[in-house]
């Protein structure tokens, strides 16, 4: 499937064919469309969404392009919607917002997820969140809420991540959450909550911090990390034992050896889909028709033992956002380790920038935004937080509408704010190792800033990082061309198959961020909450002004050292360790 109108409209080979196309899409759209309109004409997705912004202080003004006027809020900062304009997701996290939350939130009824945390937002929990039935991810952490957890939350079959910790909540559990049978992970910790402690049926959950229930925090009911074993009945040195077939842990499926064996066609070297450090990937299709990727794990005994392998993927398959390559499912024998991913069927954006038809300006836009969102999420909004450590073009994958989802964090190490991020060994890709990573192994989240601002390259140029040398005709390290090129004739590193149709000032943009993504001190280059406020802002004055404040020493990119690049450049001896280290995984 392609990323551009074109190729579909082309399809219809007539004018009357694309005439007929055109009414189709728009009858379509309004038939969308209409179902949202009260009879007055009157969006209430909109509505809820102005009543929202209405009872929220907004001292960033994230929220200045929600337009009480608007048709279709899909194209609002903060707001996710579905391929078919439904408003699924709100998101406004660590952006110091303040005032109550709009009991209007219930209006939004195809909300899937609401992420909220780390803001000053205060008053009660609005109880109209419990008519939202198709919520799965609910974080209102790290705010100031008071007053009881509404009892309506029990009302929420399908929510799977609840966290309501760092708040100032009181009165007594809901019995109602123990209800909850999909609920895998729970945070209540550090409120003001008293009384019973009900059975939760969720996997991990947290309630220390609350003096009168768990005073020192030490008490064996306040918190439950253990994962549940694995049932006695199963075997796992038996490859052919049928009695897994379709157990679950927590939101992920187990899957048979076999089952994936007969996807892949016995992992046929036909069904490959890329190779890297950690294994091959597989294209495959389960008895139900279901497309999916299987990650082979190179050596399934290193990749630890049962109850570390099941804590860490499922740890792992928390981590939800629409940019981020969701984990289905996991296979695990005395000798095999498998992950089971949803099927990309656009591929890879680095496979997508070599074929035909290239990828359009704006789609490259939406890209870079999109996968800039989901590190931010990796980043700032999980706990303990992902460092990705292998950002590039191959890793960054395409959905059917071209969406980009952040792919091969399945492995990374999930580092706890308390833990060391010095590491014993350096994985990643050469030509996108953030040089403190190559030199000392010393990695954090400007590690993945640093290979974020060479996949902008790549989506600017069409090249690969090891291209960029022998582009421009020369030894010197990719930075350095770009540096030079970027005081001469910016035009001069677009990707050609683009034909000028771009934007000038976005393209200036967009190579300034990127410049200061890739500054060879980590404490110089912007957090990803910052670098998705650039690429989100509405004009390059605003970019600069907020890029000044991030890094205002080192805004002027003429200071770049290319010695200080010198382990970058594209020499034989680094060549064959990229064989090795890159390639989705």
């Amino acid at each position: 499937m392609g990323c551009s109108v074109e190729r579909v409209s082309s399809s219809m080979g007539t004018k009357k064919g694309r005439a007929v196309l055109h009414w189709v899409v728009f009858f379509w759209t309004l038939g969308f469309a209409s179902a949202l309109l009260s009879p007055k004409g009157v969006n209430f997705e909109v509505q809820a969404l102005m009543d929202i912004k209405a009872s929220l202080k907004d001292p960033h003004g994230v929220l200045g392009n929600w337009d009480r006027d608007s048709v279709d809020p899909c194209s609002w900062s903060m707001v996710s919607c579905s391929p078919e304009n439904l408003v699924i997701g709100l998101e406004t996290p660590s952006q110091n917002m303040s005032g109550t939350l709009s009991p209007s939130i219930g209006n939004l009824t195809n909300l899937e997820f609401v992420l909220l945390q780390n803001n000053y937002i205060s008053g009660s929990i609005p109880p109209e969140i419990g008519k939202l039935s198709k919520l799965h991810k609910l974080d209102l952490s790290s705010n100031h809420f008071h007053g009881e957890i509404p009892a309506s939350l029990g009302h929420l079959k399908g929510l799977q991540y609840l966290r309501l910790n760092n708040n100032s909540l009181s009165g007594a559990f809901p019995l109602a959450l123990a209800s909850i049978t999909e609920l895998t992970f729970l945070d209540l910790s550090f409120n003001n909550f008293s009384g019973p402690i009900p059975r939760f049926s969720a996997r991990t959950f947290s309630i220390v911090g609350n003096p009168l229930i768990c005073p020192t925090g030490s008490e064996q009911e306040c918190f439950n990390t253990v994962p549940v074993p694995v049932p006695v009945s199963f075997n796992i040195n038996n490859t052919h034992d049928q009695h897994n077939e379709g157990l679950c842990l927590g939101n992920l499926k187990r899957f048979h050896f076999r089952e994936l064996q007969i996807a892949t066609n016995n992992f046929s070297s036909k069904n490959i889909l890329g190779k890297g450090g950690f294994g091959n990937v597989y294209k495959g299709k389960l008895q139900d028709g279901t497309l999916v990727a299987v990650k082979r794990l190179k050596d399934g005994n290193a990749a630890g033992g049962e109850i570390q392998f099941q804590t860490e993927v499922e740890m792992i398959s928390l981590a939800v956002h629409r940019n981020l390559l969701k984990l289905w499912g996991y296979c695990m024998t005395a000798t095999e380790r498998l992950l089971v991913y949803p099927y990309m069927s656009n591929g890879s954006v680095a496979s997508r920038l070599k074929a035909k038809p290239t990828l359009d300006w704006s789609t490259r836009k939406r890209i870079a935004l999109g996968a800039a969102r989901g590190l931010l999420y990796l980043h700032e909004q999980c706990d303990p937080k992902i460092i990705h450590r292998d950002v590039k073009a191959a890793n960054i994958l395409l959905d059917d509408y071209c969406e980009a989802v952040v792919g091969d964090f399945g492995l990374a190490k999930l580092l706890d704010h308390r833990d060391s991020h010095v590491t014993t060994a350096v994985r990643g890709t050469v030509g996108h190792i953030a040089p403190e990573y190559l030199s000392t192994g010393q990695s954090s989240e400007k590690t993945d800033v640093f290979g974020f601002g060479v996949l902008l390259l790549e989506l600017i140029t069409g090249l690969r990082a090891l291209e960029f040398g022998k582009a421009a005709n020369q030894k010197s390290a990719m930075l350095d061309w770009v540096r030079e090129v970027h005081r001469e004739k910016l035009d001069m590193i677009v990707d050609k198959d683009l034909r000028n149709s771009y934007d000038q000032g976005e393209l200036e943009e967009m190579v300034h961020v990127a410049l200061l993504c890739t500054q060879y001190l980590p404490g110089d280059r912007p957090k990803m909450s910052d670098v998705v406020r650039m690429l989100e802002a509405d004009g390059f004055a605003e970019r600069r002004e907020v890029s000044h404040g991030v890094a205002a020493r080192k805004i002027e990119v003429s200071e770049f050292s290319s010695e200080r690049y010198s382990d970058l450049t594209d020499d034989s001896s680094l060549l064959i360790q990229a064989t090795e280290l890159s390639g989705p995984r």
